[in-house]
């Protein structure tokens, strides 16, 4: 899967949350000042192009939506950032954690929790 720059990022996680939308709808999701609706409209033929949006047309305007979700494209993020950073390893990557100091207590004992029940499912599936 493609990567998306930090446009086409923003875009997509406007349209994930709306579901589908006009240029105009995604327009008004920007804080002021917003950009040009014509840059706008340039990186959603992109999207397009990528194969991460599709349209319906009506006259002529077109209604766009979603043809990877959010959790489609962030697990394949998340990935490559494990493999990329991490040497493919996720016991690295959980490790990073415990060693970020920016993490408090409260923090650290839900990722402890998550871990655990993780681990309880995967005793009774294999058990």
């Amino acid at each position: 899967m493609n990567k998306l720059t930090k446009p086409e990022e923003q875009i997509m996680q406007y349209i994930w949350k709306l579901k589908k939308a006009f240029l105009k709808d995604i327009v008004e999701q920007f804080p002021e000042p917003k950009p040009a609706y014509t840059t706008i409209s340039t990186v959603v033929r992109v999207l397009v192009k990528k194969n991460f949006l599709d349209y319906k047309t009506f006259g002529k305007t077109r209604e766009y939506y979603p043809l990877v979700s959010k959790n489609k494209y962030f697990s394949e993020y998340m990935n490559d950032i494990i493999f990329s950073f991490f040497n493919g390893s996720s016991g690295k990557f959980a490790s990073y954690f415990t060693k970020n100091e920016d993490l408090n207590l409260s923090e650290l004992e839900e990722i402890k929790d998550l871990i655990e029940e993780k681990i309880e499912n995967l005793k009774k599936k294999n058990g």
